[in-house]
């Protein structure tokens, strides 16, 4: 993987990547990455939610939670620093999970960060891509937090990081539901496409 950092992206789809694949089929997804993230941003917001309770409920409800962060009041201001440094190493996950050329793009006036590469991907490999940052930042400190009930801030962050990856879910839902068996996916600019053959 050779990585090249893009910042300040304009909006101009047209300086991302491209790829022609002769019969390539396009995934049906918003047709914009601003109109992707203000779905992902709405779905994110339901997913904390019921994130959310769970931790309320082992932790002994929202007074207890609410009690943690009033005898800690520089606990809120360390967490919204851990989670604006996992941001980044979010997207660097996915971008190691390419084999050539990828990009990495901030694009701060829309709160975007995102990586793009042309190389082909299978079904299960594009799958694990779009879900490995989900796994470490998200899931695995969320389930952590059920062995250790003790560790609430670990239990938010593991909630906050698996809402970030709500944009993931959709790219991930798209390929299980519009992929055939076999087919292989792409990234052309700001949309993937899929395709058979070699």
């Amino acid at each position: 993987m050779k990585l090249h950092y893009k910042k300040g992206f304009d909006g101009d789809y047209s300086k991302l990547p491209s790829r022609e694949v002769e019969g390539a089929v396009p995934f049906k997804e918003p047709e914009s990455i601003e109109k992707l993230s203000l779905i992902a941003n709405i779905i994110a917001i339901f997913i904390l939610i019921a994130a959310c309770v769970p931790i309320a409920i082992v932790s002994g409800g929202f007074e207890a939670l609410r009690k943690v962060y009033m005898d800690n009041l520089f606990l809120p201001i360390i967490f919204c620093v851990a989670l604006l440094a996992v941001l980044p190493l979010h997207e660097l996950l996915h971008a190691i999970c390419f084999k050539e050329e990828v990009e990495f793009y901030t694009y701060l006036t829309k709160g975007v960060l995102f990586v793009v590469g042309t190389e082909s991907f299978s079904k299960a490999r594009f799958v694990f891509m779009c879900l490995l940052p989900n796994l470490v930042f998200g899931f695995i400190p969320y389930i952590l937090f059920f062995v250790f009930p003790s560790q609430i801030l670990l239990g938010f962050f593991g909630a906050i990081c698996i809402c970030t990856g709500a944009g993931d879910y959709i790219n991930v839902f798209n390929a299980l539901t519009q992929m055939p068996r076999g087919a292989k996916c792409y990234m052309n600019r700001e949309h993937s496409y899929w395709y058979l053959g070699d």
